[in-house]
């Protein structure tokens, strides 16, 4: 029998959808039946106090957890979130209920083996409750004790050579798509660059020194499969330069219906044949593709990378040779402005390790400034917002790029530094100050 009556956890298992509280519930029950004989080292009611505790917070409207101070392990000062409940003697199992964030591997590749490691330590010290890559990108460790902190990380990066991954104002473990590794529309190798600079940036993922969070995402083509563009502090996307190959054969087998377009991922339904004018060509947003007397010609210039008509006919039409990265930054979800997405800054760079010019012409300096001129919880988007896109180039050192403003101006008063205006412009400028002196 259940310790604690949970009638409004129970409506969310009765959706179409598995519901986490089926997962807590089993883990629950497994831990009170103890079949393996497991010698747990948190409370073995542990699940069951969770699911009490969350019972009681929708009955109430409000959580029942808080923030009862800064907890770690012994020289970090990120990867581990301290919980704590409010209600301690009605649920002591989980009077102190910690989660651990452990960093995950570049591509996110583990072997059965590591997977089942992770598990076994966690059901051992923790409650066996884990987070597979969610919003965060780490793996997650929901719920242990403090004791057993310093004892988790010892198993891991001892046993599984494997670290905590990032929390609070650091930098957050580096997130990136699977790249190279399977997916033929990559532009650069995005697990060795996600691996570089999360060995590289160490101190700073641990040793929170930033106004606020500051997170890597790498997407590898502009499918933008991790959503770094809406999402991260830095958002870096693979595209090309030159031209996108075609394969004129190609693309006549797709439209004789020899070919299925989207990679035949609508196999089983009858979508009529397949239309190329009306499927490609018109839904070009620049309109930079035209189909006629069955040869297909794309003005490369006005490409924005949308990637649609690749991703419609893979087979004949692939991403160019001359490949490297699109750099975004400033995106982020709502904190203490609204959400946004990333102001582009780097319209090409190359991609190649050791990645040096992307640390020294493009983290660092962008690092320096925010930690110089950023607020107490602002993140980067917030700052560029505050002192302006201009201010963010003068940073970097690069030159204006049309590619880099999202509208036209609206504020007519633009006011120029002396340096940067010569002959008749300066000479009206002074009249402009003389005038409005008088």
């Amino acid at each position: 029998m259940a310790k604690h009556e949970t009638p409004l956890l129970s409506q969310l298992e009765t959706g179409p959808w598995p519901s986490f509280v089926s997962d807590i519930k089993r883990e629950a029950e497994s831990r009170a039946k103890n079949e393996k004989g497991i010698d747990y080292q948190i409370p073995v009611d542990a699940c069951e106090d969770l699911l009490g505790v969350l019972e009681l917070s929708y009955k109430h409207g409000r959580t029942h957890w808080k923030h009862g101070g800064i907890v770690g392990v012994f020289g970090y000062g990120g990867g581990v979130i301290g919980r704590y409940c409010d209600q301690p003697e009605q649920f002591p199992g989980v009077a102190h209920f910690h989660t651990m964030r452990v960093s995950q591997p570049a591509g996110k590749f583990y072997t059965t083996e590591y997977l089942k490691g992770l598990c076994d330590l966690w059901e051992f010290r923790g409650s066996g409750i884990t987070n597979m890559h969610g919003s965060t990108g780490d793996i997650i460790f929901i719920g242990t004790t403090t004791p057993q902190l310093e004892e988790v990380f010892y198993e891991l990066t001892h046993t599984f050579n494997q670290d905590l991954g990032g929390s609070g104002s650091n930098l957050r473990t580096p997130s990136d798509c699977v790249g190279q590794a399977r997916c033929e529309f990559a532009c650069y190798d995005t697990q060795a660059i996600c691996h570089e600079l999360t060995n590289y940036y160490q101190d700073e993922l641990h040793r929170p020194a930033f106004p606020y969070k500051f997170k890597f995402k790498f997407d590898g083509c502009p499918n933008c499969c991790v959503a770094s563009i809406a999402r991260s502090d830095l958002s870096f996307i693979g595209t090309w330069r030159d031209e996108i190959r075609i394969d004129a054969e190609a693309v006549k087998a797709y439209v004789g219906g020899e070919l299925k377009p989207n990679g035949g991922a609508h196999a089983g339904r009858d979508w009529g044949a397949f239309d190329i004018q009306k499927e490609v060509v018109d839904l070009c947003p620049t309109k930079c593709m035209r189909y006629a007397d069955g040869k297909l010609e794309i003005n490369n210039k006005e490409c924005t990378r949308c990637m649609h008509c690749i991703n419609v006919m893979p087979r004949a039409l692939r991403i160019g040779n001359d490949r490297g990265v699109t750099i975004l930054a400033g995106a982020k979800a709502p904190i203490l402005d609204g959400a946004q997405m990333g102001t582009l800054i780097v319209p090409f760079m190359k991609a190649e390790a050791p990645y040096d010019d992307i640390k020294e012409k493009v983290i660092e300096p962008i690092w320096d400034w925010w930690m110089e001129e950023g607020k107490n919880r602002e993140r980067l988007g917030e700052l560029m917002k505050r002192q302006g896109l201009q201010r963010m180039i003068e940073v970097l050192g690069v030159d204006p790029d049309p590619r880099m403003v999202q509208e036209p101006r609206s504020n007519p008063y633009i006011f120029w530094k002396e340096d940067e205006v010569e002959g008749g412009w300066k000479r009206d400028i002074n009249e402009f100050r003389k005038y409005h002196k008088r």
